[in-house]
């Protein structure tokens, strides 16, 4: 190669450390070369051999790298497992406690996900990822930490869309609509609810969870005739694949069915109805619920509906007792801003007495909270 480059550019063979020039041997043909033994091989024929070697070494390291995994079957196993118990101790334990649960799994989700994983295994870990977000979402929107519960929404929902699971994708979404509802703009809700409703057209219990979400929040906003619509929508849903009973999170029973039915009717007015509602509603969750905030939550609504009807004494100490009957770790910001609307939705002329106590008693709750440090970090 060296010889025919100092033939080509006329660079004396000196000076390329090839010797003299008069030991040039003839010119050979550009498309072949010396072999040992005095044969000659095509250029062409080396340069495709080793390109057929060199494509071979990357066929089965590619083969090698698509069937590596860092997750055994039963490591992965164990995993969902984990976030099955999470998910079922979840609805009776505070947030606080559940946050430092969650850290953990999630954790441990993140360390495998930055690991190259087979599509198979990654779309279980983003699954798993999604449901464990979420609770850490919901979780952080009790505490009110509103702006960290949409950052973990939205890693939920990522989570969600990278699992490919239709299920998924639906549930999170659904469960996000929740946060706006509670703590911001109602219509967010219906869009997200909307987006739940847009990911299928198959009939399921994510679904009908957000069509009752987006029906109470239609209501909130007073689109009377669109939520009435929703209400129906929801209910036709939840008949055609609504879950059995169950207090396991991110389930869509009858009892929750009717707890939203309960939001719904309540900003609708319809108080007689919601009143039917609530009364079904608490009958299932039971005397000792073992969804404590549900059912306190339901109990506010009919404190709104007390109100509504000028009912300001029964309101204010069913509002209370709603309060006062949970645990101290469960007297969380999303109860007592509930209590709150409560107070506020009594004319000022009323608030006194019993409602003057319940303001009194909702904000003892806050300075306790405070003090217990219920705005919980995950950490780094």
């Amino acid at each position: 190669m060296l010889e025919r480059i100092a033939d080509g550019l006329n660079i004396p063979r000196p000076a390329m450390g090839l010797g003299r020039d008069e030991d040039a041997v003839a010119s050979r043909d550009p498309g072949t070369v010396a072999v040992e033994g005095g044969a000659d091989r095509s250029l062409a024929g080396v340069g495709a051999s080793v390109e057929a070697s060199n494509l071979v070494r990357l066929r089965l390291g590619l083969d090698e790298a698509l069937a590596a995994a860092s997750v055994a079957p039963r490591q992965l196993e164990l995993i969902e497992e984990s976030a099955s118990e999470r998910m079922r101790i979840y609805p009776s334990a505070s947030p606080q406690v559940m946050l430092a649960l969650l850290a953990t799994d999630c954790r441990e989700v993140q360390v495998l996900s930055l690991r190259r994983q087979p599509a198979a295994v990654q779309s279980r870990l983003s699954g798993v990822a999604a449901l464990l977000a979420t609770m850490c979402a919901d979780a952080l929107m009790r505490l009110g930490d509103v702006s960290e519960a949409r950052r973990w929404y939205g890693t939920a929902i990522h989570a969600a869309d990278d699992s490919g699971e239709a299920r998924f994708r639906v549930l999170v979404r659904a469960q996000a609509a929740m946060l706006p509802y509670y703590f911001g703009d109602p219509t967010q809700s219906v869009a997200l609810a909307d987006a739940a409703l847009a990911v299928t057209s198959i009939a399921s219990s994510p679904g009908a969870l957000a069509a009752a979400g987006r029906a109470r929040a239609l209501a909130r906003i007073g689109a009377a005739e669109q939520a009435r619509s929703a209400i129906d929508q929801a209910r036709r849903l939840f008949d055609q694949a609504g879950d059995e009973d169950t207090d396991v999170a991110f389930r869509f029973p009858a009892k929750r069915l009717l707890f939203y039915l309960s939001g719904a009717y309540t900003w609708l007015g319809d108080t007689g109805e919601a009143y039917r509602v609530q009364d079904e509603a608490l009958r299932l969750y039971g005397a000792v619920p073992a969804v404590p905030i549900d059912a306190a939550l339901i109990a506010l609504d009919r404190s709104m509906c007390l109100a509504q009807d000028r009912r300001a004494t029964e309101a204010a100490v069913t509002a209370r007792d709603a309060v006062a009957d949970l645990p101290e770790t469960q007297r969380t910001e999303i109860i007592l801003t509930r209590a709150t609307d409560v107070a506020t939705a009594i004319p000022d002329e009323s608030r006194r007495g019993e409602v003057a106590v319940l303001t009194d008693y909702v904000r003892a709750c806050r300075e306790s909270a405070r003090r217990l440090g219920t705005t919980a970090a995950l950490g780094p």
